[in-house]
């Protein structure tokens, strides 16, 4: 099965400035899912989907193909994912190539691995499934979650006040890490989760969310430590 992955890396981050390429123990940050990307084997063609001739620079550095920069029109700040994948294949499909599973992989994903991504794609085969998305269980369930009205706390869901957490039924969300899918669904449906979609399970301890400089210094934190028990 033809494959590609496609990093999407754009930038003029805000929040953390040079967030894409910024140093992360030791590296730039999109390094780490350039490697994991190439290293798993999976994957016929590794590329950066980006508007930045810096990123471009540092994605071929590390072994990704960068074939065209982004338009204007999917690199501003309401661009969405879709229309970004959605733009990589069809420019794809114009020069001749055609994949039949597309991975989707964030530019800040330092605890993705090589193995991760051959387990995620085996997965996928093993159950025949349309598409794939990493998750984590919620580390308390959100079914006692309090919300504030007019400073006073209230909960949201008043049925769960008195139910035991470990009756509750387990939830998981999105580790925001990378997402596999085919690509004739993805074409069709417009979204990454069509068709059977089956879960690739994350530990915590695995999974950070990196939007601002606090999240970046916990997630350096677990790295080092996850580094540290593999030595």
């Amino acid at each position: 099965m033809s494959s590609i992955a496609i990093i999407t890396a754009r930038g003029g981050s805000k929040r953390i400035p040079g967030k894409n390429i910024r140093e992360f123990c030791g590296k730039p940050i999109l390094a780490y899912s350039i490697e994991a990307a190439i290293g798993s084997g999976v994957f016929d063609e590794v590329m950066v989907s980006t508007d930045s001739e810096e990123i471009s620079a540092v994605a071929k550095k590390y072994g990704a193909k960068v074939p065209f920069l982004r338009s204007a029109k999917t690199s501003d700040d309401f661009a969405t994912t879709a229309e970004v994948l959605k733009e990589v294949i069809e420019a794809y499909e114009r020069s001749g190539r055609q994949f039949e599973l597309l991975c989707c992989l964030y530019p800040t994903a330092p605890f993705v691995t090589a193995e991760k991504l051959r387990e995620a794609a085996q997965t996928m085969s093993r159950q025949a499934a349309d598409s794939l998305i990493p998750v984590v269980r919620f580390s308390f369930p959100p079914q006692r979650a309090f919300r504030i009205c007019e400073d006073k706390v209230t909960y949201q869901f008043p049925e769960h006040a008195t139910t035991r957490s470990q009756d509750l039924e387990p939830l998981y969300h999105d580790c925001g890490q990378f997402y596999m899918c085919r690509v004739a669904l993805f074409q069709k449906h417009g979204s990454l989760l069509a068709g059977k979609c089956v879960p690739y399970f994350m530990p915590e301890e695995e999974v950070q969310d990196i939007d601002c400089m606090s999240d970046w210094i916990q997630a350096e934190l677990k790295y080092k430590l996850l580094s540290q028990k593999g030595e």
